[in-house]
C-alpha cells in the first residue's frame, strides 16, 4: 500500500469535554425582545456571583445542563449530572473545584483509574497551579494536602477509614464516572464513599447517560440531602452510524437521523445493509458499486449534496464537505485490511479515529499490521514533533529496558501516526499516546476498553472491529450501554461539526441488531454493593453492630431492594384480597372444606407418586433383568412387543448400552431394551449358541430358531435363575396409604355436599394462588435486609478467626483484627491470616518483595506455573498462605460468602529478581508476564507493601521490611511518571534512570 500523508489540523490540548467552543448545537440566541431583555438581566444577575467569576475564564458558554448544575452547586445543593460522553460533563466538577478555592475549603476530585488521575492532575496544576493541586493514587502522593487534591476512589475509602486529617476542610467531591458503581470488582468503593463522607461535604456525581438516573439520584438525596438530578441525552457534537464494509462506508440508517435522535425516530436500517445481509456469503466478494449507499447520502444512491449541505469533512479533513465519505479504489471486499480501513477513513477525512479491538495481543498486531503496510499518516514537521515527544519518554527509562518494553516498534508506529493503547502498556507509553493524540499528532489508535473511560482523547470517528468481547468469564455481545460509551468518544466538540461511530462488517452480522445497539436507551444503573471484610470491621470498629448495619441498610443495592420489595408487595397484597374471595367462595354449610381439599390433594399426590414408583420399579427391574441374563439364556418375554420366548445370543456391549441381543421364534435377531419389559425375565433353561454364531445369515438364524423351538418342549422355568422384580422404595406402601386416604375422604362431612364440585373448583384456585403468593412472600423476605444479612455472614467469618468477640450488640473487634483494618484488596483477610502467623517475618527486602505478589497477583486465564527458584524464605510463606486459604475457603463455603481467590505464585520469580537488582530483560525471562503488565503489578505491589509499612497494627520488623522493599521496586521502569513530573514543574527524568546519551538524541542499541 502506498504512503499516505495528511496534514490534520491540530488539537489543542485544552480542547475536549472540559474545554469547549461552541457550535450550532450549543446555544440558541433569543429571538424576541423578551427572550433578549431576559437574557441580559441573568447575565448581569450571574456576574456578580462565582459562577459569573468562573464563566468569565471560558471561552464558551455554557450549556443549558451545566448552567443548571452549576447554579445548584453555588446555592449549596448536590448534584447527579447525566449526559453523553463528550457533553461537557467535567465542567460542572471543575465548577466544584473554583468553589472551594473561592471559600478557602477543600475540593477532592476522583476518578476510577489512575490514567484519570493523572490527567485530572495534569489538567488542574496548568489551570491552577502546582502548588495547589495534589495527586493521591495507590503507589504516588504528591502534594496531598493542597487545596486540591486528585484521586482514585480507593483512596478516598482507605481515607475515610483512617479518619484522615487531610479530610478537615472538605467542602466538595466531584466523582467523576461515577456509574462505575455497577462495576462488580471495584463498584462497591463508590458506595462507601458516598455513605460515610462527612455530611458538610457536597457530592458532585458526574455520569454517563442511565436510564435510571431519576432512582440513582433519589438515593443519593436520601443519604446525602438535597441533590439536583440534571440529565441531559443531546450531544453537542451530533453523531452518525455507519457500517464499513470492504472498504465503503455505508450509513447504518436509511434515514438522515444521528444516534441523538434515533432513539425516538423509529429510524429504518439501511435497505442495502438489510441486503447485504441476507446473500450468500459467497456473493459478498466484490461488485458493490451498483449497491453502495454512500455515507453522505444516508442510504439513497448519489445524494452527495447532502454531505455538503450538513457541513461534512472533505478528503482533507476539513468541514467543507466537498468529498464523500466513500473511499474510492481498490477491490470491494467484505472483509478488509486493517491498513485499507486506515486508508479509508483518512480518505474519507475521518482521522484522528480511535479503533476498538478488545484485545492487547490485536492492539499491538494492528499497529504492526499498518507498519508492515507502510501506511503513513503524518507530516515531517508532524513527525519532528512526534519524535520530540518519544525523546523525552525514553529518557525517563533505563537505556537497557528499552527492547524489553518494545519501545522501537512502538517508536515506528508513532511516528507515522499510528499507535496501541491497552493496560499492557507502560505508563509512560499511555501517557505519551494520549498527549499525541490529544495534539492531533496521533491519528489512529488500536485500543482495548479501558480508553472510553474518562481519559480525555476525543477522536473524529471511532471504530468497533467487532460487537462481542472477553467479560473476564466468557464473550459476551456489546451492551447498548457499552457501545454508546465506546462510540461517545467521536465527535471533538469546538473542533468536529459531528462524530462518525463506524462498526466493521463481519460474515453472519444482523445490521438490525446494530441499529438496536445504536438507538437504545435502556441501560439501568445497578448497584453491585456488598461488604467485604475489610468494610466490615472497619464499621463495626467505628460504629458498633447496630449502625454498621444501619449504615449499610442506606446502600443503594438495599434502596434498589426495596424499591423491588414495594412492587412485590402490592402484587401480594393483591392476592390476598383474592384468597379472601377464593376462601368466601368454598364455604361449606356441612363443615370444613379446607380440610376436605387438603385430604383431596394429598390423595392426588399419592396417587401420582404410586404411578411414578410403579414406573421407577418397573425401569429398575427391567434393567435388572437385563444385566441377570446370560449367553444362552432361554427367557420369556413379556412387555408391549409381545416378543415372546427368545434366546440371548450376544450380551450387552457395554454399561452404556446395556441392550443385550436376541433371537425370536420366528428367527429374528432384536436388541431387547428395558422398554421391552413389564416385569422380570423367566429364565426357561439354556441353549448352546455357537461361538461363530453372528446372525447375518438367514440359514443360522433358522438353525438356532429350530433349536430354540426344540428346547422350549422341555424347558422348566428355573426359581433359581428368576430375575429380579418388582419392589417400592421406602417403608411405606402407597398403595395402603391412597386407600386410607380413600376412606377418609368418604367419612368427610363435605364428601355429600351437592356443591361439593363447585366448592372444589374454588378450593383448587385458592391453592394455586396460596402457592404464588408464598413465593411472592419468600421473595420479599429474601430482598428486604439483604446487605445486613450479608454483613452478618462476613462478621460470622471473622468470628471464627478470631477478629471478632461478642454476638449482636456485644460484637468487638479484637487486636488480632485491628491488622486487618488497614489491608484492602480481595485477599485482605488471607494477608492478615498470614501475617498473624507471623509469616511475613524474617524475610529480606527483596524476598518480602517477592512475597508479596502472592497476595496480589492475578494471572490470565492461561495461568503460568509457580516459581522454578523459591527465594529464600517465601516457600514458608507459599504453605502458609495456601494452608490458610483452604482453612478459610472451607469457612467462606459454610457461611454462604463469595470466595477469596487463591494465592498465586506466577509473578514471585520476577518480582524477586527486579527487587535484586536485575534489568527488566533479566527479571522476565522466565516469565511469562509482559512488561507492561509487570509494571502495572509492580506499582500494586507497591501499593500493598505500603498498606504494611504504614499499618500501626503491623510488627515493627514486618513494616521496615515492607518498606525497603517498596524502594528496591519503584527504580527505573516502575518509577517513570511522565505525567506529575511535568505537572509539578519537575525535569524530565530528574531522579530516575536514565541514558548514558541522555543529552543527545536516543538512539536504538545493537
Amino acid at each position: 500500500m502506498p504512503s499516505r500523508r495528511r496534514t490534520a489540523r491540530p488539537v489543542a490540548p485544552g480542547d475536549g469535554a472540559g474545554a469547549s467552543r461552541p457550535t450550532s448545537h450549543d446555544v440558541e440566541a433569543p429571538s424576541s425582545p423578551a427572550e433578549r431583555f431576559a437574557a441580559a438581566k441573568r447575565r448581569g444577575e450571574q456576574a456578580r456571583t462565582e459562577l459569573g467569576a468562573f464563566t468569565d475564564g471560558l471561552d464558551f458558554p455554557l450549556d443549558d445542563f451545566q448552567q443548571r448544575a452549576c447554579e445548584a452547586l453555588e446555592a449549596g445543593r448536590g448534584v447527579l449530572v447525566a449526559a453523553p460522553t463528550g457533553a461537557g460533563k467535567t465542567v460542572v466538577g471543575e465548577f466544584a473545584v473554583h468553589l472551594a478555592l473561592a471559600h478557602g475549603t477543600k475540593a477532592f476530585y476522583t476518578t476510577p483509574i489512575k490514567a484519570l488521575s493523572n490527567q485530572k492532575f495534569a489538567e488542574f496544576a496548568a489551570r491552577h497551579g502546582a502548588d495547589r493541586v495534589g495527586l493521591l493514587t495507590g503507589d504516588t502522593a504528591v502534594n496531598s494536602e493542597a487545596e486540591i487534591v486528585v484521586m482514585t476512589t480507593e483512596v478516598l475509602r482507605n481515607m475515610l477509614y483512617a479518619s484522615s486529617p487531610t479530610l478537615q476542610g472538605l467542602e466538595y467531591v466531584v466523582m467523576d464516572e461515577v456509574h462505575y458503581l455497577a462495576d462488580k470488582d471495584r463498584g462497591a468503593v463508590w458506595e462507601e464513599v458516598i455513605l460515610q463522607l462527612p455530611q458538610s461535604a457536597k457530592v458532585v456525581s458526574l455520569s454517563a447517560t442511565v436510564s435510571n438516573a431519576e432512582e440513582f439520584g433519589g438515593w443519593l438525596e436520601a443519604v446525602r440531602g438535597a441533590t439536583d438530578v440534571i440529565v441531559s441525552e443531546h450531544r453537542p457534537v451530533p453523531l452518525w452510524q455507519h457500517v464499513m464494509v470492504g472498504s465503503e462506508l455505508l450509513d447504518l440508517f436509511a434515514e438522515d437521523v444521528s444516534f441523538e435522535s434515533s432513539a425516538d425516530s423509529g429510524a429504518v436500517v439501511n435497505p442495502e445493509l438489510v441486503k447485504l445481509a441476507r446473500r450468500s456469503p459467497a456473493s459478498l466478494s466484490g461488485g458493490w458499486g451498483e449497491h453502495t449507499a454512500r455515507v453522505d447520502g444516508r442510504g439513497g444512491r448519489g445524494r452527495q449534496d447532502r454531505g455538503r449541505r450538513r457541513g461534512r469533512p472533505g478528503p482533507r479533513g476539513d468541514a467543507t464537505g466537498s468529498g464523500s465519505l466513500t473511499a474510492s479504489g481498490g477491490q470491494r471486499s467484505r472483509g478488509a485490511s486493517r491498513p485499507a480501513t486506515v486508508a479509508s477513513l483518512d480518505d474519507a477525512g475521518l482521522l484522528p479515529a480511535i479503533v476498538f479491538v478488545f484485545s492487547r495481543k490485536g492492539c499491538d498486531a494492528a499497529v504492526a499490521q499498518n507498519v508492515r503496510a507502510g501506511v503513513d499518516l503524518t507530516t515531517r514537521q508532524e513527525r519532528r514533533q512526534i519524535e520530540e515527544v518519544l525523546e523525552q519518554a525514553a529518557r525517563r527509562l533505563p537505556a537497557e529496558d528499552l527492547e524489553v518494553v518494545g519501545y522501537w516498534a512502538w517508536r515506528d508506529g508513532m511516528l507515522r501516526g499510528i499507535a496501541s493503547h491497552h493496560a499492557g502498556l507502560i505508563p509512560v507509553f499511555k501517557e505519551a499516546v494520549e498527549q499525541l493524540f490529544a495534539r492531533g499528532l496521533c491519528k489512529v489508535v488500536y485500543a482495548t476498553e479501558t480508553l472510553a473511560l474518562g481519559v480525555n482523547m476525543p477522536a473524529r470517528s471511532v471504530v468497533l472491529e467487532k460487537l462481542d468481547k472477553f467479560n473476564g468469564e466468557t464473550h459476551a455481545p456489546v451492551t447498548p450501554g457499552e457501545y454508546t460509551q465506546l462510540t461517545g468518544r467521536a465527535g471533538r466538540r469546538g473542533i468536529d461539526v459531528e462524530g462518525h461511530a463506524v462498526v466493521s462488517w463481519h460474515q453472519g452480522m444482523d445490521p438490525l441488531a446494530v441499529a438496536g445497539l445504536a438507538s437504545r436507551r435502556t441501560y439501568p444503573l445497578n448497584s453491585s454493593f456488598r461488604p467485604t471484610y475489610n468494610m466490615s470491621l472497619n464499621l463495626l470498629s467505628r460504629l458498633g453492630v447496630r449502625q454498621a448495619r444501619s449504615v449499610l441498610e442506606q446502600s443503594f443495592a438495599q434502596y434498589q431492594a426495596d424499591a423491588s420489595v414495594v412492587g412485590l408487595a402490592r402484587q401480594l397484597a393483591g392476592r390476598k384480597e383474592s384468597l379472601t374471595g377464593y376462601e368466601q367462595a368454598m364455604t361449606c354449610h356441612l363443615g370444613d372444606f379446607q380440610e376436605y381439599a387438603r385430604l383431596r390433594q394429598r390423595l392426588n399426590k399419592a396417587q401420582k407418586s404410586a404411578s411414578k414408583s410403579r414406573g421407577r420399579a418397573r425401569r429398575s427391574s427391567a434393567e435388572l433383568a437385563l444385566e441377570a441374563v446370560g449367553r444362552g439364556d432361554i427367557v420369556e418375554i413379556r412387555g408391549p412387543r409381545n416378543l415372546g420366548h427368545a434366546v440371548v445370543t450376544h450380551l450387552a456391549p457395554s454399561f452404556k448400552d446395556p441392550r443385550p441381543t436376541i433371537l425370536t421364534l420366528d428367527g429374528r435377531l432384536r436388541r431387547l431394551s428395558a422398554a421391552d419389559l413389564d416385569g422380570p425375565l423367566e429364565v426357561l433353561g439354556t441353549l448352546r449358541v455357537p461361538k461363530t454364531f453372528t446372525g447375518r445369515s438367514p440359514q443360522e438364524r433358522n438353525d438356532l430358531a429350530s433349536s430354540l423351538r426344540n428346547a422350549l418342549r422341555d424347558a422348566r422355568p428355573d426359581p433359581h435363575r428368576r430375575t429380579p422384580g418388582f419392589a417400592f422404595a421406602g417403608d411405606e406402601d402407597p398403595e395402603a396409604l391412597i386407600d386410607e386416604l380413600e376412606r377418609k375422604l368418604k367419612r368427610h362431612p363435605c364428601h355429600g355436599c351437592p356443591e361439593r364440585e363447585q366448592h372444589a373448583r374454588w378450593a383448587e384456585r385458592y391453592q394455586k394462588l396460596k402457592v404464588e403468593s408464598d413465593r411472592l412472600e419468600s421473595q420479599i423476605m429474601g430482598r428486604t435486609h439483604t446487605i445486613a444479612r450479608t454483613f452478618d455472614r462476613v462478621t460470622a467469618v471473622l468470628r471464627s478467626v478470631g477478629y471478632v468477640r461478642g454476638e449482636g450488640e456485644a460484637a468487638r473487634i479484637t487486636d488480632a483484627g485491628h491488622t486487618m483494618l488497614r489491608i484492602y484488596g480481595e485477599r485482605d483477610l488471607l494477608t492478615a491470616l498470614v501475617l498473624g502467623e507471623g509469616g511475613l517475618q524474617g524475610l529480606s527486602p527483596a524476598a518480602m518483595a517477592a512475597a508479596a505478589t502472592l497476595f496480589v497477583y492475578q494471572p490470565k486465564r492461561d495461568a503460568e506455573a509457580g516459581p522454578r527458584h523459591w527465594p529464600q524464605g517465601v516457600r514458608d510463606v507459599w504453605d502458609l498462605a495456601v494452608a490458610q486459604w483452604s482453612r478459610l475457603e472451607d469457612l467462606e463455603s459454610d457461611h454462604r460468602v463469595e470466595l477469596t481467590p487463591a494465592p498465586e505464585a506466577g509473578l514471585v520469580d520476577a518480582m524477586h529478581r527486579w527487587a535484586c537488582g536485575e534489568d527488566l530483560a533479566s527479571a522476565l525471562a522466565e516469565s511469562q508476564v509482559e512488561a507492561g503488565d509487570f509494571v502495572r503489578w509492580a506499582k500494586q505491589v507497591i501499593d500493598f507493601l505500603g498498606q504494611l509499612a504504614q499499618n500501626p497494627a503491623v510488627a515493627p520488623e514486618v513494616s521496615d521490611t515492607a518498606s525497603a522493599a517498596s524502594d528496591l521496586i519503584r527504580r527505573g521502569v516502575v518509577a517513570a511518571s511522565a505525567v506529575v513530573s511535568a505537572a509539578v514543574g519537575g525535569e524530565p527524568g530528574a531522579g530516575q534512570g536514565t541514558h548514558d546519551d541522555a543529552a543527545g538524541p536516543v538512539r536504538r542499541r545493537r
